[in-house]
Parts: C-alpha cells; structure tokens; sequence
C-alpha cells in the first residue's frame, strides 16, 4: 500500500486561540512508519478517502497523521461553535465530557481515541489530547443534548439553527425498487462551518469485527453523518429527531461509542438494536433506517431517552425529515408540531411523501439522486430551493417567504449526497457527492460580503463549488 504524507498545518482564530504549530516530519519511530504504511489518503472530488486497518490503536494512529490538518481545523471549528453558543469554553466542555465517560468508554474506543491523539502528536499536533477526541466525537451530544439538559437556564443562548443537525433520507425495498432490493439514500444538513471537515469518506478495515465503509468527518471514529455500508451485509442512516426536550441520562455511553460498536460487530438488525439500547445516554437522539442486504428487511429504530420504537418490514419505504413516527416518543420527548408546514422537518415530510409515492416502484440508485436533489417547497407549493426543501439551502431564506424556518440566511443547509443499493453494498461500495445535493455551488466570501452579520464565521467557513457524483469502494 502507498500513503501521503501531508504538511503540518497552523491554525490562529480570532477570538485569541492559537492552536499549536506542527513540527518537522521525519521523527517516526520505525514503529510508528510500519502503522503509517498501512494506512492510505486520497482526494477525488472535494472528499478525502481514508484506508485505515489494523487494531484500534493502530487505526487510530493513521488517521489522526494522515488527516491532523483536517483534525486540527475540525477542533478549531469545535472550539468556535462552542465559545459562539455558550457561556462556557472548550476546555469545559472536555471535563464534562471525562468526568461522565472516562470510565464508561469500551476498552476499543478508548484505544482508538488514544491512537488518534498520539498520530497527531506524531504530525506535530501534540497539544490535542484523547480528552479533546473525546469531545470531538461527542460535539453533537454535548453541545445538542447534554448542555440543554444540564444548563436549562443558560442553554438558550444555543441558536435554534444549531441546536439540531436537518438530514433526509429514506430506505426503500420490495415493491418500491426496480428489482426488489434496497435502496438508501441520505443527504447531511449542518451549518456550513461544520461542513469544513465532514468530507471524510473511511474504508475501516478492524481486526476484529466487520469491515465497514461510511461518510464521516476528520477525526471521527463513527460516521457522525451516518450513512454507512457493513461487511456483514447492514446498512443504515438516520435523521435527527428535531425539537427534542431537555432530557438526559449521564449515566448512559455516548451515542458515537454504541453506534461504532453496533457498525463494527451486530450481525442482524436485531443486534444493531439491541447495542444502541444498551447503556443509552439519548444523546444524538435519531431517527435509524436500517437494511440487511441479505434479507431485504428494512426496519426503522427511532431512539430517544426513556422511549424507542422498533419496526420492520421487507416491502416499502421508510423515510426521515427530523419527525418521530412513534406516537409516544413524539408527544413525551419532542416539542414538534406534526401540522405546522411552515416547519422546515414538517414540509420535508410532505416533500418525501410526495416523491416516494411518485417514483414508488421505480426507485433505483438515479432516481435516490434526483430526490435527494429535489426542491419543492410544501408551504408554499412549488419549487423553491430553502430551509424546507429537502436539498436544503437555508442560506437563501429570508424569514419572509419561510417564516418559522430559523434565522434569515443562515448559512446551513444539505452539504452532500450518498446513495447505496444492495448490489453496491455486496462490494462495498457508495455513490456520494460533496456540496449540495443538487450540484449549486457556495461561495464563503461572497455570502459574507452580501450577510455581514456572519462575519464571525469567515476562516471556520468553505467555499463548496459543484462536484460530481463519484463512486468510492473499499481499498483491495
């Protein structure tokens, strides 16, 4: 195998944060350089695509050398959102997160946290510590769930834009497929200063455990985005489950831990269920879409703190917009108007309803890409690309024409596409596209010139221009 080494990269921010100068490679361990080699980096299309095997450590190692770069701005972007949305600073954030889990955490997550401090050390980034890995895994859970949770009094000062990721997606099998077999597909809503570093595609090959291929973020030792293909033929995504309640259990293991654990090693859709039930802290609340390509069974898990739903089926389409399905989950754990159609996740309900009924029957991977690039608005009854279409473009709301939808022009929005179907996932393959689902382009400094009141974001924000489709598989 081959493998690039890539330059060390120094990071100051604005509000006074200097992260560490890198120092000058060539200081490996003969160790170290056999990890290294193992490991693979390649760029196609706006995606960086990671090959990383071995044990957890060594797993660990290769990613945080080949992408400390991409590591390094993520945990800048980290520190910014958090000093932004909270009274409280980074280094909080990482006690909180220690004091709850450092004693919770499975023995591999741990080793593979640990790996990947020690490879950015090993790239120069040597200040970053497991417990700043741990945080960044968990940013959603802590920043979404736990701080709302534990700090009700303060947690209003999180924007109602970030305090869920959007995402859409379905899963599709039987009679609503060309030739009766899955189809999935899945694009990732955030803020697009999250999006600098979620152009991760990993093909993770553990020595224990499934091999797996899946969109994820620099530093991530779970997919974060989720949409990700399994060796051991299970296939999932998610939506978040929006509007959800200050509820919390610290006595739980976070969200990221269970679902790597359930990736790497359930062999059923009955196992995946039963590792994300146990020990559940209800963070990162989602909506799952799951599919065994061997059966044809889809199924839909919808986890929340002290209440989840659990449904199967091998003809039919499930679908996420942000919306619980289960009655009990929804009326005990979220605040979501299920009429208000004004509501970015109501109208996206609408909008898949629509489309799934449309191409029922004839859904294959071409036609999982035109929906997930569809912009109809429900609200107002036509094509208008926004915070409620389901390739979404929030950036272009103005709070006139999308009342409810959140603040005017927030830079967020749907920042890619991945679609699989049974007979890619037997490979190990994805189709996925960077930038928005549609292919329409964002410019960082033009959006800010023309919104000033973003200002704050300039440096922790990308430019996206309009990328292809592009088919990735797991390294031979």
């Amino acid at each position: 195998m081959t493998f690039r080494r890539i330059p060390a990269l120094i990071l100051s921010f604005a509000f006074c944060f200097i992260l560490p100068a890198t120092s000058a490679f060539g200081a490996l361990t003969g160790e170290q350089q056999l990890i290294i080699e193992r490991g693979i980096r390649t760029e196609r299309d706006g995606w960086i695509f990671l090959h990383t095997e071995g044990g957890p450590f060594q797993r660990g190692f290769q990613q945080g050398y080949l992408l400390s770069p991409e590591i390094v701005k993520g945990i800048g972007i980290d520190r910014n959102l958090i000093y932004r949305q909270t009274p409280k600073n980074f280094e909080f954030f990482r006690e909180q997160a220690l004091r709850m889990w450092d004693k919770k955490l499975p023995k591999e997550i741990r080793l593979e946290l640990e790996g990947l401090a020690a490879g950015l050390a090993a790239a120069g980034a040597d200040s970053i510590s497991f417990g700043d890995m741990l945080v960044h895994n968990a940013i959603h859970e802590l920043l979404w769930y736990w701080w709302p949770w534990a700090h009700k009094e303060l947690a209003e000062r999180i924007p109602e834009d970030d305090k869920h990721d959007g995402c859409s997606a379905f899963i599709a099998t039987g009679g609503a497929t060309t030739d009766g077999r899955i189809v999935m597909g899945h694009n990732t809503w955030t803020n697009y200063s999250f999006a600098s570093f979620r152009n991760v595609i990993a093909d993770i090959a553990p020595d224990d455990g499934q091999r797996m291929i899946m969109h994820t973020s620099a530093g991530f030792i779970h997919s974060g985005s989720d949409f990700f293909v399994c060796s051991s033929g299970i296939i999932g995504t998610e939506t978040t489950i929006g509007n959800y309640k200050e509820v919390y259990d610290t006595t739980g293991v976070p969200e990221f831990a269970r679902v790597r654990k359930a990736m790497q090693y359930a062999r059923s859709l009955e196992q995946w269920k039963d590792i994300m039930l146990e020990d559940n802290s209800g963070g990162y609340a989602n909506s799952w879409l799951l599919g065994d390509t061997r059966s044809g069974e889809i199924a839909r898990l919808e986890l929340g703190t002290g209440y989840h739903a659990w449904e199967k089926k091998s003809d039919g389409v499930f679908h996420g917009s942000n919306i619980a399905s289960d009655r009990e989950l929804l009326a005990n754990e979220t605040k979501t108007n299920i009429s208000d159609i004004r509501a970015s996740n109501v109208a996206r309900k609408v909008a898949w309803q629509r489309l799934l009924k449309r191409y029922y029957g004839r859904i294959d991977t071409d036609i999982a890409k035109i929906m997930l690039a569809d912009h109809y608005d429900a609200w107002l009854g036509r094509v208008n690309p926004g915070a409620r279409s389901i390739c979404g473009h929030a950036e272009l709301a103005d709070g006139l024409t999308n009342p409810t939808t959140g603040t005017p022009f927030y830079p967020s929005g749907a920042i890619d596409a991945k679609v699989v179907d049974s007979r890619m996932a037997e490979k190990m393959q994805i189709w996925a596209r960077w930038g928005s689902s549609c292919g329409k382009p964002f410019w960082a400094d033009e959006f800010l010139e023309r919104h000033p009141q973003y200002e704050w974001l300039r440096g922790f924000m990308d430019s996206r221009p309009s990328r292809e489709w592009t088919l990735f598989e797991k390294e031979e």
